[in-house]
């Protein structure tokens, strides 16, 4: 009969889950901040509305001031 012996690294293994933690929250945060934005300019990204597209004329007009 032979014995099995199982060996863990256990600083890969923390290094495994910290970046699977760390992709997780940053797909979260970066889903919640596009839903903020899209609020906040209610345009979906890359779509335009109105509002946004006057921005960058007004923008222009404040540089010059």
């Amino acid at each position: 009969m032979s014995d099995k012996i199982v060996q863990f690294n256990e600083e890969v293994i923390k290094w495994q889950l910290k970046e699977l933690v760390r992709g997780s929250v940053e797909e979260t945060l970066n889903e919640l901040l596009e839903k903020e934005a899209e609020t906040l300019t209610q345009a979906a990204r890359y779509e335009r509305n109105e509002a946004l597209q006057r921005l960058p004329a007004m923008l222009r007009c404040i540089c010059r001031a």
